[in-house]
């Protein structure tokens, strides 16, 4: 592509003078089309935790960009990812997570699938003309297991290599986080006023945290806090002091995976979310909590601490995110210059989306 036909403000900005995602990126509603087929059709994304899917039909569902899934146990030990629609009319398989299904049946029509997605039985079709149950069965996504989460990608020749995708965080979290030992404790779910990028744009910097989080700010060291990038992640980095009966004391490690995946990993716990698009002004964020098995009377009460705690701060970035949204769609906002020290993931994730934009342009 000639560098002239390249909106000027999608070309590669350096991060000492970079400045923001134009607004129409978070306000436009073509962008959902464009989100869907350039970035979540072409990555890796979270389903779901190995201890959701310990035995054979056990299954977890997820929705990646638009794409209902459900990952399941099958009867041979494999954990697949299949599309979570029935090929008879678009009835879902399942519409909550689940245990020890026997097989997967649809809950329009009653259609029914074995645990790998083959169709055993389709409700009064025996003697449909050129009808074979044989020939249909669920599409599926490629498949990823590390640190205990399941990922699936929806076109892997499109995704970035898994190998390259996490890369190097094995290392920072080390042998003694075991985090696919953790088990799975807690749901929560937002439904935001904001598009899933300005949810992002927010995770990605601690330049708010003293502004909008006081609590947290309490607890962090934020002259220390270090933001760090990789080829599709970013990495911050705070010293944590909390006290017994939240977290403790320790490292407060935060992730974000490229697109829309993050992970928040501090003593004795993980915290999981997804930003799934709902629409060019609204996401869903689903909060999955994980913690080293614990059953005293103090680990309760800390798991107890930290769910409350977790509302309080989701609160106050709920707030302001909302707050952002009708900033950008209100005809106002021009893209403004991005701090380098302190938004330097900020600026990571917006050359990946100008990188996967200018391909549309």
């Amino acid at each position: 592509m000639s560098t002239q036909t390249i909106p000027i403000d999608l070309t590669p900005q350096p991060l000492t003078h970079a400045t923001a995602l134009p607004a129409r990126f978070y306000a436009d509603p073509t962008t959902v089309a464009l989100d869907r087929n350039l970035i979540f059709d072409r990555s890796w994304q979270l389903v779901a935790h190995l201890c959701q899917l310990r035995n054979a039909g056990d299954h977890a569902i997820a929705d990646l960009g638009g794409l209902p899934v459900i990952a399941v146990r099958g009867a041979d030990g494999v954990i697949r990812v299949m599309h979570n629609v029935c090929r008879h009319r678009a009835g879902p398989l399942a519409q909550c997570d689940g245990l020890a299904a026997k097989s997967l049946r649809c809950r329009y029509h009653g259609w029914t699938y074995s645990l790998d997605g083959q169709l055993r039985t389709a409700t009064e079709m025996a003697d449909v003309a050129d009808f074979d149950v044989g020939d249909i069965r669920l599409p599926q996504l490629a498949v990823r297991v590390w640190q205990g989460l399941v990922f699936a990608a929806v076109d892997e020749a499109l995704a970035p290599p898994f190998e390259a995708f996490v890369a190097g965080i094995d290392a920072r979290i080390g042998a003694e986080r075991d985090l696919a030992s953790f088990t799975h404790h807690h749901r929560v779910g937002y439904d935001i006023a904001c598009n899933w990028k300005v949810y992002v744009d927010n995770y990605l910097e601690g330049y708010h945290v003293p502004h909008v989080h006081p609590e947290l700010n309490r607890m962090l060291d934020y002259r220390s806090y270090v933001t760090e990038t990789a080829e599709w992640y970013s990495f911050q980095f705070s010293p944590l002091e909390s006290g017994e009966g939240l977290y403790g004391s320790g490292d407060a490690l935060y992730y974000w995976l490229w697109p829309n995946t993050t992970l928040n990993i501090l003593p004795g716990r993980m915290q999981t979310n997804r930003i799934i698009p709902k629409g060019a002004d609204r996401c869903r964020v689903e909060f999955d909590f994980y913690y080293a098995p614990d059953d005293s009377d103090a680990g309760r009460a800390r798991r107890d601490a930290d769910l409350s705690f977790s509302d309080v701060v989701q609160d106050e970035d709920i707030g302001i995110c909302e707050d952002v949204q009708r900033g950008l769609s209100s005809g106002s906002y021009e893209a403004g210059r991005l701090n380098p020290l302190r938004e330097n993931a900020v600026h990571h994730f917006h050359e990946l989306l100008r990188r996967t934009y200018r391909e549309a342009e």
